[in-house]
């Protein structure tokens, strides 16, 4: 059986803006994937809550994907789908947008290092909205992480075309929650597994 690795953030966790809680098998978009796919790949789920790609996370190892990456990568998988990169654009981390693209060009070059024969799907986030100052998560985010927002796809897409990955910019197809303008609602979820299901359609 051929396997896919699904790593990220509290997006590919499942995280629920209503209530904190995670979104079940039938909701999460990761879990979804492996009910369409059915017994045709093996789904590994490795998403974290507020886990960044290339800022150093003093919440620990697991948080930071670019130190807990490696130790996925020793697993070797047929496709590997990637949706991190908005959590280093919190106020504390600071990140210009042109440190932005350094951080993430470091990010896929561990990619590159530990995998070299897996097939990369990018799942560029969607912006953040304004809905966020009415949520929790405004003591990580301020203005000038939403204005970032808009203008990180392009990195996602440079660095896509410049190693022949697969990008999925999800802007294009959904949008954030109007509960917390940064998680997905269940029928946004539905919208990313349909996408990404496209995508490795492509691929075969």
């Amino acid at each position: 059986m051929k396997k896919i690795l699904c790593f990220g953030d509290s997006n590919t966790y499942g995280f629920n803006p209503k209530d904190g809680s995670r979104y079940n098998k039938n909701i999460r978009w990761t879990a979804l994937l492996q009910n369409t796919l059915k017994d045709t790949y093996k789904i590994t789920e490795a998403g974290c809550n507020n886990r960044t790609a290339f800022s150093d996370n003093h919440a620990g190892l697991n948080f930071t994907g670019y130190k807990i990456l490696p130790e996925y990568l020793k697993e070797n998988f047929d496709i590997i789908i990637f949706q991190i990169g908005i959590n280093d654009l919190q106020k504390s981390y600071n990140a210009s947008l042109d440190s932005f693209e350094q951080g993430m060009e470091k990010f896929f070059s561990l990619v590159k290092h530990y995998s070299t024969s897996s097939k990369i799907i990018i799942l560029s986030p969607c912006v953040i909205k304004d809905n966020i100052f009415n949520s929790y998560f405004n003591l990580f985010f301020d203005e000038k992480s939403i204005e970032k927002s808009k203008q990180i796809s392009p990195v996602y897409e440079k660095i896509a075309k410049e190693n022949k990955y697969q990008l999925i910019d999800l802007n294009k197809f959904t949008e954030t929650s109007n509960i917390d303008g940064l998680h997905y609602a269940p029928e946004q979820h539905k919208i990313i597994c349909k996408e990404i299901v496209n995508c490795i359609n492509l691929l075969n």
